[in-house]
Parts: structure tokens; sequence; C-alpha cells
């Protein structure tokens, strides 16, 4: 496995080693031992998602303020920008962002450690996201800032109105989110 830092301290895509011939391919997705040496973190993994989403759909960005998630997340049928997001206020990167590719044929993944937020657009038909989190899933922890905050600047890679739940919609702006500090 390759791990390759991003902009964002802390962030990294992974690119496992893929080995392929006529019957098709294999790779290790994920090796604790591989992992934390490549990136220096031992991350616990304590649940695994799988989301489908058809083309269109935008979901983010997403964090959860007093049970932080770090995540790993890969794409294993389509193609997604996928989207970090540094809400840590005491950060010299606060509100700095990357997009990354990420889709069933890079095989890329992408690490986000806890203080950020994520979200992902889905540019093929449909596409099959999987990530693992570091804490479960707590809804009253559950904090988003608007995808298209102006403040922000993401170029998202589309160029459609994008499909959101209403509460994607209706998040604040980064300037009145409630934030890590």
């Amino acid at each position: 496995m390759q791990a390759i830092e991003t902009e964002l301290k802390g962030v990294f895509v992974i690119e496992p080693k893929v080995f392929g011939d006529e019957r098709g391919f294999f790779c290790e997705s994920f090796n604790r031992r591989a992992f934390s040496a490549a990136i220096g973190v031992d991350a616990e993994f304590v649940q695994d998602n799988h989301s489908r989403s058809r083309r269109g759909v935008l979901r983010g960005l997403h964090y959860q303020i007093r049970r932080p998630q770090g995540k790993l997340v890969r794409v294993v049928a389509g193609e997604v920008i996928d989207v970090a997001v540094d809400v840590r206020r005491s950060s010299p990167l606060f509100g700095r962002w990357i997009a990354v590719r990420l889709s069933a044929e890079n095989h890329r993944q992408l690490w986000i450690p806890p203080g950020f937020a994520h979200g992902f657009v889905v540019l093929s038909e449909s596409a099959d996201f999987l990530y693992k989190t570091t804490d479960y899933y707590a809804s009253e922890q559950e904090r988003s800032v608007r995808w298209n905050d102006p403040g922000l600047g993401v170029d998202w890679q589309i160029d459609f109105e994008p499909t959101l739940s209403a509460k994607d919609w209706d998040a604040p702006l980064l300037a009145d989110a409630e934030v890590y500090p």
C-alpha cells in the first residue's frame, strides 16, 4: 500500500496494491499493520457502512461533534468526488478542503481523521460507497456544513444541480456551524 499525504495534514490518499490478470483482480483493502505503518495512526475501526446512491446524489458535509469519527472510505462500484474539510477552528488549515476522485477502477481510498467534515457526490450512474469508522454513529452528535458554502468554495467538479437530503440542504454555513475547538 502507498499512502500519499494531501495538503490537509493527516488526510491521506491510500493506494492499495492491485494484482490483476485475465481472471480479474485481487487487492488487500485493509491491513491494520500496513495502514498504521503507512500513515502513523493505529486506528481501531468499530463500524463498517455501505451506501448506494444514484448519479447526482450529494451526501455531506457531515461530522460528529462530540464523538468524532475517523473514516476510511472507498468506492467498490461507480465513481465519486470525495471531499474532506478541516473544521477544527484552532487549525491553521481551518476551512480548507480537498477533493479526490474515488472509483471502483482506481481502487483509491481516503483516510479522513477526526476533526474533518466529509461528503461525496456520485458521478457514475450509481455508486457503492464503503467506509469504516473509528466511533459509532451517534445521530445526536451529527453536524453538517452546507455543501455549497461560498466561504469554502468546494469544487465538486459537477455541472448539474445535485440531489440532497432536506437536512443537507438546510445545513449551516461553516461560519455558523458548531465546529471543533
